[in-house]
């Protein structure tokens, strides 16, 4: 890889410094490098980092600067082209990243020697029916997540399996999360720790009102259906929220249906530190 184009998250590098000395690190390297020119897009309430129409078409490398929630709308964007992303962190636990400030001239030589792995992710697809009609779609990294929205009352929903109930919950909500998903919002929930590779979809409870409510694991090919129920004949809504930026409120009666995406997201690996390592790194 030579071509390379470089996103950075405006809130952590305000004056473009960052994405600046790696560019011009890449350059003296032998590579060539674009810096995405910021302009404070906004997609209705939301800050994009990522412009897809301005990213070269033989760009063969995106580097991402930022924390996980950088890097997961970038993953989201930019699947559509097909280009590998190289995560740098300049966040907090920065799990989805490779490198940070201080080990990046050494990811970037290891790309430019072809010392690299693409690791390719899982992603969810949720589509949510009213009245048997598709009214929203989106795709997810991490985790697809249904709350309440308002009041701070519990919510109920049935959950199904292939068209098979499985159970009713009462509780704040429930994480439907790939394995990559499984150290961000579900881990927080009690959910356990998956190996991020792994095809899988968990679902786990958000607070259940119930003692033996715990996160249950399904195959990458199930499809799981949440179900609105009517929350104690409260007219309330639920949102529901997709990598924990885009959302779409939903009322009694409802269906997200969650399946495996045809999408996958595909990121650069140079550090050699195991999954276990770095579980202790950011963890421990």
């Amino acid at each position: 890889m030579k071509k390379f184009y470089v996103i950075s998250n405006k809130t952590k590098d305000p004056e473009h410094m960052l994405a600046d000395k790696i560019c011009s690190y890449i350059v003296g390297a032998g590579g060539e490098c674009v810096c995405h020119s910021w302009d404070d897009e906004r997609q209705g309430d939301e800050l994009c980092y990522t412009d897809v129409s301005a990213i070269p078409d033989d760009t063969e490398c995106v580097i991402v600067l930022g924390g996980d929630g950088t890097l997961l709308q970038a993953a989201r964007e930019l699947n559509e082209k097909n280009i590998p992303i190289l995560g740098v962190n300049t966040g907090t636990l920065g799990f989805l990243t490779d490198a940070d400030m201080d080990s990046f001239e050494t990811a970037v030589d290891n790309i430019l020697s072809g010392n690299y792995e693409i690791d390719r992710r899982m992603m969810l697809k949720g589509q949510i029916y009213r009245d048997d009609r598709l009214i929203y779609e989106n795709t997810a990294l991490n985790d697809i997540v249904i709350n309440r929205y308002g009041n701070l009352r519990i919510i109920d929903f049935d959950v199904s399996v292939n068209n098979k109930y499985l159970s009713s919950y009462s509780a704040d909500g429930v994480i439907v999360s790939t394995a990559t998903g499984s150290t961000a919002y579900s881990l927080s929930a009690g959910g356990p720790i998956i190996q991020p590779n792994a095809e899988l979809i968990m679902v786990t409870p958000i607070c259940p009102h119930t003692l033996n409510k715990r996160s249950i694991v399904f195959g990458a090919g199930d499809v799981v259906t949440i179900t609105m129920g009517d929350n104690k004949k409260i007219s309330e809504e639920k949102i529901v929220t997709f990598d924990g930026e885009q959302f779409y409120n939903v009322v009694k009666g409802d269906r997200v249906v969650v399946t495996r995406s045809e999408k996958v997201s595909a990121f650069i690996k140079t550090n050699k530190d195991s999954f276990l390592q770095r579980i202790r790194e950011k963890l421990m």
